[in-house]
């Protein structure tokens, strides 16, 4: 019986893989019992990692180019790379298919990881094991905290990464990585199995609707390569980035590419739409790359990376390169360069209106268009790595879609880039992405049990962005799917599900799942709420050990070192509590300067700390920052006036910088934090209010028409998310709170 079943499950698998087209396919697989579905799960589970799946001789020989993996990512960018090792480290056999090996790790666009906002996303995909602040680290050759002349709340780490030693490393890490296979090759389709047959007008309509049903009809099984070869997969995560239905546009010239000399994924954008998913297009462009060696830095600013260097990476004390880093300059665009950009606009099919683009990031088109009364704009030009690389450089703010001769030409009329060869011309780039509101807060959309999306396909720019969405998406694929092979069918699968609270990750993904997206989405500091508690400074405190107790933290060196920097902080904040004096005794240690109010209360060092009386040197021993007025330094070196620490407490300069930091920063915004942990559990306590999945919001009275047409979209989890979507009232949360209510007492009745 079991062959039986087997059999008619592979030939079926087999005639799907062979059918044309590319629509995402279904699947019917033949009815069996309960004990017939267990034990061929076990025997599809028992199969060899990245080998044929076991089946009887005469099966074996018909099924012999279908290969099983329990998760199956699809791209080799940043997403991809983070995803496929994520779910490993949960403990899923994992294939990563790309279309070439050699370009897993690439940085296609800038040569720089971090940022403001985006380097707290860095350390968070670091605190949960991930790659991309470890590669950064070992590849870069700049490292600079931004933002260092305001609180530590909004610091930015930021590197410039030798994009051969990045990828370089990246590639090596995968190949050796355990549970992890990688394959070239092209996915020209999404394998599905469908319970219930759905006809091509019913499939017409599901593409057709605004809104989207929690209830999914269909059931990812695998995926075929273009080359015919299948391989059955339990879950499969898609990080596409700009190569879905990606077109490049230089000048006039347009043609089907999601990076300059690669293909783009035609099939698989029209398979998506197919299968009902609202797909939308989205526009991003990158410069011109220039020889550094006939640039001419003699009048322009220099900027140095800091010393010491602050590693991305929890696990660094410091990077390779930090003692051999290099310069970036600083250039602008002119009058005659705007001019000649606005003289030729019509030569630029790019710069099209219906098209959006990156706000944040906009092109030289755009900012001429934009900011007419502007003279100039700013251009950083950012060495792409070590000089024993490459002599390339990345001019950074002009991103432009020009005609190559017009952009030879206006390259040539900024200061410093008169002799200029340009080595690559500039570009646009246009490409599908899905509705992020069709997506569940694990990155698993709503239409298809089992397909995960991650990066610029859920409409979002920018490296750290995709690294984060595609760390969440593989690690809750590895683990649903290592949940699935053990049958555990009364419970629900563990998963990595970050709510705003918690962190920027969990910002961007309540952003992206109840607002969606109408232009490409960036993190910056100012959309996080907490803000305060989320640092870069503490991601490890927040996320270490919630990742390690889902098995996602594979590095015990990591572990241990968490363990020590809580004892180490634990110990410091204690040495600081020693030190308690009666407020008259304050004033004489302060030497008079300060007036302390003598309310005969003991206070601590910890709570002069708090209240601002005594100062610590955040940045002892570093150079100061370039481009700070002086009289901005002292604010960026200390956090309070008055006597240093160590003056009162001599045992704190015994105490390594980097625990003085942490403590003296959750000091100083100690009543802040008492607000926010507030603020938070009142939060979770909204989060933890689950709205029905299959709730039908044109029966709840009160609702309007715009409410309700938003609520089916994006079909909220939970009543804090639906608080949080643009144009839901009060009112409307409170029929919503009572229509579930009621008919909850109904179902128990």
């Amino acid at each position: 019986m079991l062959r039986f079943s087997l059999r008619r499950w592979q030939s079926g698998f087999q005639r799907l893989a062979s059918s044309g087209g590319s629509s995402l396919r279904q699947a019917y697989v033949a009815q069996t019992t309960g004990a017939e579905h267990r034990q061929r799960c076990v025997s599809t589970a028992s199969g060899g990692h990245g080998t044929a799946a076991k089946s009887p001789d005469l099966l074996y020989q018909s099924t012999s180019d279908v290969i099983e993996y329990d998760v199956v990512v699809i791209g080799g960018g940043h997403a991809g790379c983070e995803a496929c090792s994520a779910a490993a480290r949960a403990g899923a056999s994992a294939v990563l298919v790309t279309q070439r090996v050699d370009t897993i790790g690439e940085m296609s666009c800038n040569p720089s990881f971090g940022g403001i906002g985006k380097g707290v996303l860095v350390r968070e995909v670091d605190a949960m094991d991930g790659l991309c602040g470890r590669m950064a680290d070992l590849g870069g050759v700049q490292f600079r905290i931004l933002n260092r002349s305001k609180g530590p709340a909004v610091h930015g780490p930021r590197a410039q990464v030798d994009r051969v030693i990045y990828k370089r490393n990246m590639l090596q890490t995968l190949q050796t990585y355990a549970g992890l296979d990688i394959k070239a090759g092209s996915v020209a389709d999404i394998l599905l199995d469908r319970s219930t047959e759905l006809d091509e007008q019913a499939l017409k309509r599901l593409a057709s609707q605004d809104s989207t049903l929690a209830t999914s009809s269909a059931t990812v099984v695998g995926v075929r390569l273009e080359s015919g070869e299948i391989i059955r997969a339990r879950k499969v995560v898609i990080t596409t980035g700009t190569f879905l239905g990606g077109e490049i546009h230089i000048g006039l010239k347009a043609f089907p590419s999601g990076r300059k000399g690669e293909a783009a994924s035609i099939g698989l954008s029209k398979s998506l739409k197919d299968a009902g998913f609202r797909l939308g297009r989205m526009k991003t462009g990158t410069p011109p790359r220039l020889d550094g060696l006939t640039i001419d830095y003699s009048r322009m600013p220099k900027q140095l990376g800091d010393m010491p260097v602050s590693p991305f990476s929890f696990i660094h004390d410091s990077v390779p390169h930090a003692n051999d880093q290099v310069a970036c300059y600083q250039t602008h665009t002119t009058p005659a360069v705007h001019d000649m950009i606005r003289a030729n606009f019509d030569q630029s099919i790019h710069i099209r209106e219906t098209i959006r683009g990156p706000r944040y990031c906009p092109s030289l088109e755009s900012k001429v268009k934009r900011f007419s009364e502007k003279e100039s704009h700013l251009i950083w030009l950012e060495p792409e790595g070590l000089p024993e690389h490459t002599s390339t450089v990345y001019p950074n703010g002009i991103s432009n879609t020009m005609p190559e001769d017009i952009q030879q030409k206006f390259l040539r009329m900024i200061p410093g880039l008169e002799n200029v060869v340009m080595t690559q011309p500039g570009y646009g780039v246009e490409y599908d992405h899905v509705d992020p509101r069709e997506l569940k807060r694990t990155l698993e959309t709503k239409r298809v049990n089992g397909l995960y999306l991650a990066g610029q396909i859920n409409g979002t720019t920018g490296y750290e962005e995709a690294a984060a969405q595609g760390l969440l998406a593989g690690a809750n694929a590895g683990l649903a799917a290592v949940h699935s092979k053990a049958e555990c069918e009364s419970q629900e699968a563990p998963q990595l599900s970050l709510d705003r609270s918690d962190g920027y990750l969990g910002v961007l993904i309540d952003d992206l799942i109840t607002r969606g997206v109408n232009e490409p989405y960036r993190v910056f500091t100012a959309r996080s709420e907490y803000r305060l508690s989320s640092r870069a400074n503490n991601a490890d405190l927040r996320l270490t050990r919630r990742a390690a107790a889902l098995g996602l933290v594979r590095d015990s060196a990591r572990l241990a070192r968490l363990d020590t920097v809580e004892a180490d902080m634990a110990h410091a904040q204690a040495l600081l509590e020693q030190v308690v004096y009666l407020p008259h005794i304050w004033e004489a240690q302060l030497g008079g300067s300060r007036r302390v109010v003598r309310d005969g209360v003991r206070k601590s060092a910890l709570d002069m700390i708090r209240k601002g009386f005594l100062s610590e040197d955040l940045w002892a021993g570093a150079r100061d920052p370039e481009n700070v007025p002086p009289e901005h330094i002292p604010k960026a070196r200390k956090l309070t006036g008055g006597p240093e620490i160590s003056a009162i407490v001599p045992a704190w300069a015994d105490v390594p910088l980097d625990i003085r930091r942490r403590v003296v920063t959750e000091a100083m915004y100690h009543g802040h934090l008492r607000q926010l942990n507030a603020e938070a559990n009142t939060f979770k306590r909204e989060e933890s209010m689950r709205l029905p999945a299959d709730i039908d919001y044109s029966k709840v009275r009160v609702l309007s028409h715009e409410e309700v047409d938003k609520l089916s979209i994006v079909r909220p989890d939970t009543f804090g998310a639906a608080k949080r979507i643009d144009g839901i009232t009060p009112g409307g949360i409170l029929a919503l709170l009572k229509y579930v209510r009621q008919n909850r007492t109904a179902e128990s009745a």
